[in-house]
């Protein structure tokens, strides 16, 4: 008995060995390595993703201790900083990516999933108007509950008022995750979520490596529009402005003819009254000498 320990004791060494070198063969041929948190994550859709970043990223899972040792063997100083962050339940991804590239890749490879009772809501969920595939029966007293306007349309029930049913923060009740269940509604989603990044060229490790493209187009977006708005308000030619300032110059100029336009008229008007108003200062002698002969 001793002996079969030793053995497997042995074996089991020897394995450990093997990983590390196998970690380590990893980090020599990329350019950036991510942690990402596979807490919660189905198997299903480990190896859907995992599948689906061949060819982008390598995807490992290996035990803390080993992850540790191989870390240890490199001297770079951002590897020996990336000890701080191996924590349980975490996968590796050994990539020729830049991290911040690979990050947006993982963040569009998320899976939609079913709420559960007791988790808490991270957006707002609601139940939008619309017709459904129900039939008139138990479940209107469930939607009922939830406070869900309804009505029978063509012999099935049509939701009639957009309903909230849990605010951003709170925990999500059975009653509705049930019937977000029946309703098919997915409202959070699973996927490798990065903790941080080490980017072999730099030596340099990243901890705020999460990328959602939808977000970051859309704040891009409005930083345009008010950069945009800025530069022609101060008159910075570029060609991003020119058709804007030629049409404000326009404007201006139309609004600076109509206002000559409103002051000429009045002026015309007076210099053509006055011959006739005022006696010219040849008509003043005429006056006066007639005078004088009377």
């Amino acid at each position: 008995m001793a002996k079969k320990k030793t053995r497997k004791a042995g074996r089991g060494q020897e394995q450990k060995k093997k990983n590390v070198e196998k970690i380590k063969k990893l980090i020599d041929n990329c350019n950036s390595v991510i942690i990402a948190s596979i807490k919660s994550l189905p198997s299903k859709q480990f190896h859907a993703i995992k599948k689906e970043l061949r060819g982008k990223a390598e995807v490992r899972v290996f035990k803390k201790s080993t992850i540790l040792r191989s870390l240890e063997a490199n001297e770079k100083k951002g590897l020996q900083e990336l000890k701080n962050h191996v924590k349980e339940d975490i996968a590796f991804l050994f990539s020729m990516l830049d991290p911040f590239e690979l990050s947006a890749i993982l963040s569009e490879k998320k899976s939609p999933i079913k709420a559960k009772a007791g988790q808490i809501a991270e957006e707002e969920i609601a139940i939008e108007p619309g017709p459904t595939e129900f039939t008139p029966g138990p479940v209107i007293s469930e939607l009922g509950a939830l406070g869900i306007k309804i009505a029978i349309e063509e012999g099935k029930i049509t939701i009639k008022e957009r309903k909230v049913i849990a605010k951003k923060g709170e925990v999500i009740s059975s009653n509705a995750a049930a019937m977000m269940a029946k309703l098919e509604l997915k409202p959070f989603s699973v996927g490798y979520i990065p903790l941080v990044a080490y980017d072999k060229t730099q030596d340099k490790i990243y901890t705020d490596v999460k990328v959602d493209k939808e977000l970051a187009l859309k704040e891009l977006k409005e930083k345009y529009s008010r950069a945009l708005a800025f530069a022609v308000k101060i008159t910075y030619v570029c060609k991003e402005t020119i058709k804007y300032l030629i049409s404000k110059a326009l404007s201006h100029e139309k609004a600076i003819e109509k206002l000559i336009k409103q002051d000429v008229k009045p002026a015309e008007q007076t210099t053509q009254a006055s011959p006739a108003e005022k006696p010219t200062a040849q008509q003043n002698t005429q006056i006066n000498v007639q005078g004088g002969q009377s």
